[in-house]
């Protein structure tokens, strides 16, 4: 069996979509005939944006290096818990000192503060090269300073094939600008970021849209970029049982800020309410005051609850004891090429989806090729009230059936594919 060096931040204990994406794909490659080697954190040294010990379960047996880290968040946060996956990226905080936080992250630690990982992984990772017969190396991101480590391993071991998994966007990402980036902090980072691009084998990224963007950066690179989406684990959900709820139910799972909007919901909830349809809103996430305060003012109904960011298992309990599933992209220049992890449970929780996104972006198209659900503008109140009261009013169809197409199990087939390439 060949072997595959995985260099990856997030691993459980840490919480959040992120972490479920090459914990699957570890899951799954040995039925391909490629066993994971994984190179993370160790727990003691990490900043993660949030903890979810039940991940832990879903560990497989694979070999597992870990290694201290030097934590430079502690220069920018005296509390490591409210420190999200972004780096400041949720931070609402627009004090004079809230944004000078925020500049000294996008400029003095380029391109993100876990670059403090570096240096110990590279170390660790040439151990494990020379070690264990290594025949291809993996580097996941955001953050996007572990790109960095597979630009170095490639110096050193011109031979082995790196493949760079890019989540997010880079440079492009919509919260980028809440950093205050100087011009030379831009140039910097982009200059990183097209290294990267330039010297993998091979760049894995989760939409066509994102693939789009990337290929933009570098001429003649496009070949070398392949689509590999996030999906689901069928595992996940076993034994927990879909709920048809008395009251018609929306759920929302995962993190809001200013960046999602939600006025044009809003708005469709008070024409819902008018028509006498009873409903019930429910967020499990993190959800700043301000915004659970316009969202309860907005709402139409006293009936709003707010789970804060609780284990995987009780997110996906959430999804099937709802009746639709609400999914809000962020409204921004690359919202067309954002797809959220947790896209990917709500088709298979087989709920309906309201989506609030660019009509010919990339979470758009999959609702429409799977027929789950549908997708507005962020302000078509009518079209969302519209769509709420059809679902209220039939709300004894059966759930939708889980698309094949989307789950890890098929997926990492084609990472299989990749690695032999």
């Amino acid at each position: 069996m060949k072997r595959v060096l995985v260099i990856t931040y997030n691993w459980p204990p840490s919480g959040g979509i992120g972490v479920r994406r090459w914990l699957k794909f570890s899951k799954h490659l040995p039925s391909y005939r490629w066993e994971p080697v994984i190179l993370t954190v160790d727990p003691e040294y990490a900043t993660y944006p949030a903890l979810d010990i039940s991940l832990s379960r879903d560990i497989p047996p694979v070999e597992i290096h870990k290694t201290r880290a030097t934590d430079w968040f502690r220069l920018l946060s005296s509390d490591k818990s409210k420190i999200p996956s972004a780096g400041f990226a949720m931070n609402t905080d627009n004090s004079l000192k809230g944004r000078i936080s925020r500049f000294i992250r996008g400029n003095f630690f380029i391109p993100d503060p876990r670059r403090g990982w570096n240096r110990y992984a590279f170390r660790k990772a040439c151990e494990i090269i020379d070690s264990r017969k290594i025949d291809r190396i993996i580097t996941t991101s955001p953050p996007h300073s572990t790109q960095l480590i597979g630009l170095m391993l490639r110096l050193k071991y011109p031979g082995i094939k790196w493949i760079a998994d890019l989540r997010d966007p880079w440079t492009d990402i919509y919260y980028y600008k809440k950093f205050y980036p100087t011009p030379l902090s831009r140039m910097i980072d982009s200059a990183y970021e097209k290294r990267v691009l330039q010297s993998a084998d091979l760049i894995t990224t989760v939409g066509k849209s994102l693939k789009t963007l990337l290929g933009s950066k570098v001429p003649g690179i496009e070949s070398k970029i392949h689509v590999i989406s996030n999906g689901f684990d069928e595992d996940d959900f076993s034994g927990i049982r879909p709920e048809h709820p008395d009251v018609f139910t929306i759920s929302y799972i995962g993190s809001l800020s200013g960046i999602y909007p939600v006025d044009g919901f809003l708005d469709a909830l008070r024409i819902v309410a008018d028509k006498g349809i009873n409903y019930r809103l429910s967020f499990t996430g993190s959800v700043p005051a301000e915004i659970k305060d316009k969202l309860i003012r907005g709402a139409g109904s006293s009936d709003v609850s707010f789970t804060p960011f609780s284990s995987h298992q009780t997110a996906l309990i959430n999804m099937l004891s709802a009746s639709v599933l609400l999914l809000i992209i962020p409204d921004h220049e690359s919202s067309r090429s954002i797809i959220t992890g947790k896209m990917f449970e709500y088709l298979a929780a087989g709920k309906p989806v309201i989506c609030l996104a660019p009509a010919d972006g990339d979470a758009a198209m999959i609702l429409r090729e799977t027929g789950h659900g549908r997708t507005f503008d962020y302000n078509d109140a009518y079209g969302i009230a519209g769509y709420i009261e059809e679902l209220a009013l039939n709300r004894n169809l059966p759930d939708l059936p889980p698309p094949e197409s989307y789950s890890r199990k098929n997926i990492v087939k084609r990472v299989a594919e990749l690695l032999e390439k």
